[in-house]
């Protein structure tokens, strides 16, 4: 048996560090459940993205913590498409791949393949979206029937794989539907992502898909309509034996419970999206 535990949307930062007081009972209860890899889903920075000092700062955290930590990058650690101050660009992606390490990858743990992605490129057209895609489709065809985990900061969807443009929340329709595809082809058994600050955990259509909830803050029911999940602090335990997979979420009551709302106009002024 092989443990992982995800955690997300930290947004640490030497700086700014509104919510940097949640990394040591975080730390404390990851050296206690003592999984085999620690996987961060994104947004581990305030603003990587701008900020290289915060990418630095993080990437110390992770190097004392005596844990393997495989991340992939958020919004605000590499920029986004189409962003009007923060595209994701190659300058942003190297900074990230300097302190963070890859960000796409593979493991194999047990019977299983577990991939990261990056999904800030998706829809991006830089060349190394294209680059990442035909490594994803190699990676997957040489899985030698292990079972498959994608691992990866924005959602593909929020309710239904068939459903609309959520704007910021998940990945645009036009991406969403190649990934979906390779997902069916390879029967993809586990999705988890981060991104929403909401924790929720469904199976559709024989995948079974993962919010991980945020270790940083929650945001409010007036800036996130309605979105499917809960709005605790916490992390998620993978148990990986076989072919099977032990999902346990656990809300971590050590964790202060920020609202992004109170000082939003502090950690991202009016330019930056939330």
């Amino acid at each position: 048996m092989k443990r992982v535990a995800q955690i997300s949307d930290t947004h640490f930062s030497p700086a700014k560090s509104h919510f940097s007081s949640n990394w040591t009972p975080l730390r404390k209860w990851l050296l206690e459940q003592r999984p085999d890899w620690v996987i961060h889903t994104g947004d581990v920075t305030v603003d990587g993205a701008d900020v290289e000092e915060d990418l630095a700062y993080c990437a110390s955290l992770f190097a004392k913590l005596g844990i393997p930590v495989l991340s992939v990058p958020g919004n605000h650690d590499v920029g986004d498409p189409g962003h009007p101050h923060q595209p994701v660009d190659a300058a942003r992606i190297e900074r990230w791949r300097r302190h963070l390490g890859p960000d796409w990858w593979s493991i194999d743990l047990e019977s299983w393949r577990l991939v990261g992605l990056d999904a800030m490129l998706f829809g991006s057209g830089l060349s190394l979206e294209h680059e990442q895609s035909a490594w994803l489709d190699t990676t997957l065809r040489s899985a030698e029937g292990r079972s498959i985990a994608w691992f990866m900061h924005r959602p593909l969807f929020l309710k239904a794989p068939d459903e609309g443009d959520t704007g910021y929340w998940s990945v645009k329709p036009a991406s969403r539907a190649p990934l979906l595809a390779k997902l069916r082809e390879h029967q993809v058994a586990l999705v988890a992502t981060g991104h929403l600050h909401q924790m929720h955990e469904w199976t559709l259509q024989g995948c079974r898909y993962v919010f991980g909830p945020s270790a940083g803050f929650v945001v409010s029911e007036a800036r996130q309509k309605k979105m499917p999940g809960e709005k605790l602090l916490g992390a998620v335990v993978y148990e990986f034996e076989g072919h099977s997979v032990d999902v346990r979420v656990v809300e971590l009551d050590t964790l202060t419970r920020y609202w992004i709302d109170d000082v939003v106009h502090e950690v991202y002024p009016p330019r930056h999206a939330t």
